[in-house]
């Protein structure tokens, strides 16, 4: 039986464009989280209908918590929670497939919502062997390190082009918003998505049985180069033995495969982000 993977981020879905669609406290919090369960559970449908007989849905924003799972079908696992084994790509390995949801250009994209690289508060710029890398790019290499191709992106515009078409040209792709702004865009409505989802992912599915698709990797040792958004992030980060300080702002480390330089990421995102909240309570 064929296994599918979603990862489903908020910030590249349809009509999310506020701060408060996007944290589990936000006014409209509640919305994001209908809207992002509704495009997660039609391509997994839409998945099943094509040949994949267990789908693995990992929630991957924020504190990961946000989708809905009260109408779960059979087919459907569900990976929620934080922090985790490979975050956004928890649950990827033995999988088939992989489809991403609600992606999002990475940080400095111009006119592009909520544009940011894993972390808006603390990462300038990721760079992996050179190549400035979106979460798409990230997530890709782990889950092509896996044995994993990602055949189908789903998200904003901007990101689709600039990535996807670029470094993963054989994924079919829908673009769920066009960005006017940081904090505005356009989207199609929901029943003209839903179709363009669908026939997406059979495309997907029937480029994937051809043998037309392929596992998105980077060549190890990985070197992974990390622009923080302030000195004292690089601070912690130059902490990690196997870190090195280039200037104020950056640090760079070699890892032996994708996955480990990930799992360094994350540790690395974590610790500047506990540096931001502890200076949130010192003011």
């Amino acid at each position: 039986m064929m296994k599918a993977f979603i990862s489903v981020d908020l910030e590249g879905m349809p009509y999310i464009v506020i701060p408060g669609h996007l944290a589990l406290k936000g006014i409209l919090h509640d919305e994001a989280r209908r809207i992002a369960t509704k495009i997660a559970l039609t391509a997994a449908d839409e998945l099943r209908r094509n040949g994949f007989g267990k789908v693995v849905i990992a929630d991957s924003h924020g504190p990961m918590v946000n989708l809905l799972i009260d109408d779960l079908p059979d087919y459907v696992e569900i990976v929620r929670g934080f922090p985790r084994q490979l975050s956004m790509v928890a649950g990827v390995e033995g999988c088939d497939v992989a489809v991403f949801l609600g992606y999002h250009a990475k940080f400095g994209t111009a006119k592009s919502t909520f544009d940011h690289t894993y972390s808006g508060g603390t990462i300038n710029k990721v760079e992996v062997n050179g190549v400035t890398s979106s979460e798409f790019l990230l997530n890709a290499y782990v889950a092509g390190e896996l044995g994993v191709p990602v055949i189908m992106v789903a998200g904003e515009a901007q990101l689709i082009k600039d990535d996807v078409k670029r470094y993963a040209p054989w994924a079919e792709t829908v673009a769920l918003k066009h960005s006017l702004s940081r904090l505005a865009a356009r989207s199609p409505s929901m029943k003209v998505l839903d179709k363009e989802l669908r026939e997406s992912v059979k495309r997907a599915a029937a480029r994937y049985r051809k043998g037309n698709t392929q596992k998105l990797t980077v060549k190890a040792p990985v070197k992974t180069r990390i622009t923080f958004m302030t000195s004292l992030y690089a601070d912690a980060a130059e902490l990690l033995p196997i870190a090195k300080r280039i200037d104020a702002l950056r640090v760079e480390y070699v890892s032996g495969s994708m996955v480990e330089a990930y799992k360094v990421f994350e540790l690395l995102v974590m610790a500047a982000s506990g540096l931001l909240n502890m200076l949130e309570t010192l003011r």
